[in-house]
């Protein structure tokens, strides 16, 4: 397994939130959670230049300035090209779509979403240079998915199968970077790629669909179909959204009523176990064999220390069962320790 091999440990760090997602986080604040990931161990950095118009990645490129480039994996995106010109306030809101104030807080900067060979490459050489590294070990196709691009989706896809997938797996096939894939937060565009003869994708990044929360849908076919082709996922937003973590965020909106109320079913078992909700979730999205890393993200230094602590976390398989029991996770899915 390609990606399994090209990743330095089981959890990463997401930088979404630092690029200023939901709020207007700190310099300061960043530059602290960041330097507390690294100082904690954390070697797998996960990005994208649609985290804040950039944002997101010169503030990870401060971090990884001043280290070995052979110390650390790094993962970024392609598929938004970022112009050093303020924005046209109604193309941000067509952008945006049903994720529409993601990163109200970010660079006022002007973004094109495109997937062509050109703006594919584009937008690597602007990330090496907001990064400040020369290199990038796995690229992304980041966001081919109905919930950006609504009834257009396919055509956007197609759009990168003939420009960035083919982009990419030149440059793999170079040696220029180690793997690609797919970076979204819908099974259906990573499920299409997988069917493709050519050009192959090495793995996927998948946000929000395999979580304790939400997934039932990735377990129908696309990771049935991942594993008999050896191919590994990154699973993005393991706390779906925040609010398996406290928070109030589901699919980056307030949590419904129903999300709200399975959530307090699951905390109530973990309470009755003594399972913190971090390990719970944490642990059940690395327990299938397809998944590689985990990436949550942070804004400040006690979260990466919650992070890691729930990694490590001792859960008993009666917490399982119980869960298993109570229906909260599907029948099909793996579960830690084979429990």
């Amino acid at each position: 397994m390609r990606l399994a091999s090209i990743l330095p440990d089981r959890i990463g760090f997401g930088t979404a939130p630092l690029g200023n997602m939901f709020r207007a986080v700190p310099d300061g604040e960043a530059r602290a959670t960041l330097r507390a990931a690294w100082d904690q161990g954390i070697r797998y950095y996960d990005t994208a230049p649609f985290y804040g118009a950039g944002l997101a990645e010169l503030r990870l490129g401060e971090l990884l300035a001043r280290q070995p480039s052979d110390t650390y994996a790094l993962s970024t995106k392609v598929g938004r090209v970022v112009f050093d010109e303020r924005e046209d306030p109604g193309a941000r809101e067509h952008e945006l779509g049903e994720k529409e104030g993601l990163f109200e807080h970010g660079r006022r900067l002007t973004m094109v979403t495109e997937y062509t060979a050109e703006a594919t490459e584009r937008s690597l050489d602007d990330s090496l240079k907001r990064l400040g590294t020369d290199r990038i070990d796995i690229v992304w196709v980041h966001d081919i998915a109905q919930d950006f691009h609504g009834d257009t989706w396919l055509q956007k896809f197609d759009e990168a199968r003939t420009g960035a997938f083919r982009v990419l797996t030149r440059l793999r096939d170079d040696g220029v970077i180690k793997a690609w894939g797919i970076g979204t937060n819908r099974v259906e565009p990573i499920e299409l790629a997988l069917e493709l003869e050519e050009p192959q994708p090495d793995g996927f990044l998948l946000a929000g669909r395999y979580t304790l929360l939400d997934h039932e849908r990735a377990l129908q076919r696309l990771l049935p179909t991942a594993q008999e082709q050896g191919l590994g996922m990154v699973v993005g937003g393991p706390y779906s959204s925040g609010v398996l973590a406290g928070g109030e965020h589901f699919e980056y909106r307030p949590a419904s009523t129903e999300v709200r109320d399975k959530v307090r079913r699951i905390r109530e078992i973990a309470d009755r176990h003594g399972v913190g909700m971090k390990a719970a979730a944490l642990q059940f999205s690395l327990a299938h064999p397809v998944a590689c890393a985990v990436v949550p993200g942070a804004t400040r230094p006690s979260r990466i220390t919650e992070d890691i602590a729930a990694a490590r976390e001792e859960i008993p398989a009666a917490f399982w069962h119980d869960l298993r029991a109570a229906g909260l996770v599907s029948p099909f899915a793996p579960l830690p320790d084979g429990a």
